[in-house]
C-alpha cells in the first residue's frame, strides 16, 4: 500500500535523506575536523628520519713533512645516521592564536550553513507539500466540473431527442463537457509533477512512488504578529548570524596581518646517532650519539606587502559590516512585503469564502431553472464557471497565504515549528 504522509513525516524523511543536506552536513564535519590546535599551529612537529650515504673516491695525499705522495683508488667511505627532531613555534606575534580563533569561527559558520540548508529544505518541502494538497483539491474541483457538465449534457441529450432543445444546445453542451474533461486530464499531469517533486525533496529513490497525503485542506494560520516576527529575525535569523561571523573572520584576518609586527620565537631540538665507516682513514669507524637543541628569535623588518595588506584587510572588515547592515535592511524589506501580502491574502480569503457561498446558491438556482427550461445553456455555463472560479480563487488565496506564512517563519528563524506539528 502507498505510504501516508503528514507534513511532519515528509520533513523528517527529507531532513534524514536529502542529498544536498547530507553534503552540507559533511562540509560542516570538515570544518569541525579542521578546528584543532594542531591545525592552528599550536603544537610542535616531530620527525623521525634515517639516511645512508656512501662515496667511492680516488684520492691523492701529499705529506707535508716528507713530501711523499700517496694515491688510493676506489676509496669507499660510508655514513649512516638516524634521529628524531622536534620543531616548535612558541610565539609568532599572535598569528597562531588568530589562526585557532579563525578555525573555531569557521566551525561555527559550518553549523550556520547547515542550519540555513535545513531551513531552506523545510521551507521547500512545506511549500511543495501544500502545493500537492492544492493540486489535489484542484483536481477534485475539476472532477466536480466534469460531473456538472456531464449532467448538463445528459439533460440536453434527452431533451434534444424529444425536440425540446436544439442541436446547437446539444453541441455546445458537448463542447463544454469535452473542455472540462481536457482540463481534468491536464490537472492530473500537474498533480503527478508535484508528487515527483515532493518525492525528490524527500530523496525517495522511486520518484514515481504513489503517496497519500493526510491533509485534504490547506490549514492557514492567521495569528502571526509582525513585531514578534521582526524581533525574532534580529535575534535568530541564520543569514544575519552568518554575516556576523563573516565580520569576525575579517577581524581575525586583520589580526593575522598585524602579527607580523611582533618577533617570533622558535625552538628546535633533536636526538640522533651518526655512524661513519672509513676505508683508509686512521680510524676505521666512528659513532656519535647525542642531543642537540637551538632557539631562533627573529623579527621581520620589511616585506613590502604589509601596509597594503593591512589597508585591504581594514576595507574588507568595513565591507563585512556594510554587508551585514545591508542584509538587515533587505530582511526588513522582505518581511514587510511578505507581511503585507500575508494580510491581504487573509482578507481575500475571507471575501472569497463569502463569494463561494453565493456562487453555489446561484449555480443551484440556475440548474433548477435550466431543468425547468427557463434558462439557456449559456447562462447555466456562466453560473457553473462562476462557481469554479470562486473555488479556484479560494484555493489560490489559501495557498498564497500559506506561502507567505512559510516565508515569514523562515526569515524569522521559526520555520522549524512545522516539525512540532
Amino acid at each position: 500500500p502507498a505510504p501516508t504522509y503528514t507534513l511532519k513525516s515528509c520533513l523528517e524523511q527529507g531532513l534524514l535523506n536529502n542529498y544536498s543536506l547530507r553534503i552540507i552536513r559533511n562540509e560542516e564535519q570538515v570544518s569541525k575536523n579542521n578546528a584543532t590546535l594542531g591545525n592552528a599551529g599550536y603544537l610542535p612537529t616531530l620527525d623521525l628520519s634515517a639516511g645512508y650515504k656512501g662515496t667511492i673516491d680516488n684520492t691523492e695525499t701529499k705529506a707535508r713533512a716528507t713530501g711523499e705522495t700517496t694515491k688510493d683508488n676506489g676509496v669507499f667511505d660510508q655514513t649512516l645516521d638516524a634521529g628524531i627532531n622536534l620543531n616548535w613555534t612558541i610565539f609568532d606575534g599572535f598569528n597562531i592564536t588568530a589562526n585557532y580563533q579563525r578555525l573555531k569561527e569557521l566551525e561555527r559558520q559550518g553549523e550556520t550553513n547547515t542550519r540555513i540548508a535545513i531551513e531552506d529544505l523545510i521551507a521547500n518541502i512545506a511549500a511543495e507539500y501544500y502545493n500537492y494538497v492544492q493540486q489535489k483539491i484542484r483536481l477534485k474541483n475539476f472532477r466536480y466540473a466534469v460531473s456538472l457538465s456531464k449532467e448538463r449534457l445528459r439533460i440536453v441529450e434527452e431533451r434534444y431527442h424529444i425536440g425540446n432543445f436544439s442541436r446547437l444546445d446539444y453541441q455546445q453542451a458537448k463542447v463544454d463537457f469535452n473542455a472540462d474533461s481536457a482540463q481534468y486530464i491536464k490537472q492530473q499531469e500537474l498533480l503527478h509533477s508535484s508528487r515527483i517533486q515532493l518525492n525528490e525533496l524527500m530523496a525517495n529513490n522511486n520518484v514515481n512512488q504513489i503517496i497519500v497525503i493526510k491533509d485534504s485542506t490547506i490549514d492557514v494560520h492567521s495569528d502571526l504578529l509582525f513585531d514578534d516576527l521582526w524581533n525574532a529575525t534580529l535575534s535568530t535569523n541564520a543569514s544575519l548570524l552568518k554575516a556576523d561571523q563573516n565580520t569576525v573572520l575579517a577581524q581575525l584576518d586583520y589580526k593575522k596581518i598585524n602579527s607580523r609586527n611582533y618577533p617570533y620565537l622558535k625552538l628546535n631540538t633533536g636526538y640522533g646517532y651518526t655512524f661513519n665507516k672509513y676505508d683508509i682513514n686512521a680510524n676505521s669507524r666512528r659513532g656519535n650519539l647525542g642531543f642537540n637543541a637551538g632557539v631562533t628569535v627573529g623579527f621581520n623588518i620589511f616585506d613590502g606587502n604589509r601596509r597594503r595588506e593591512k589597508r585591504n584587510a581594514t576595507l574588507a572588515f568595513k565591507n563585512r559590516r556594510l554587508e551585514r547592515q545591508e542584509l538587515e535592511l533587505a530582511l526588513r524589506s522582505d518581511l514587510s512585503n511578505l507581511w503585507q501580502a500575508y494580510r491581504n491574502n487573509l482578507q481575500l480569503l475571507n471575501l472569497e469564502r463569502q463569494n463561494l457561498v453565493t456562487a453555489k446558491d446561484n449555480h443551484d438556482i440556475a440548474m433548477d431553472r435550466y431543468i425547468q427550461g427557463d434558462l439557456s445553456g449559456f447562462e447555466v455555463r456562466e453560473a457553473q464557471k462562476s462557481l469554479l472560479d470562486a473555488e479556484e480563487r479560494i484555493l489560490s488565496a489559501e495557498y498564497n497565504t500559506k506561502l507567505c506564512e512559510i516565508s515569514l517563519l523562515q526569515i524569522s528563524g521559526k520555520i522549524t515549528k512545522y516539525l512540532e506539528q
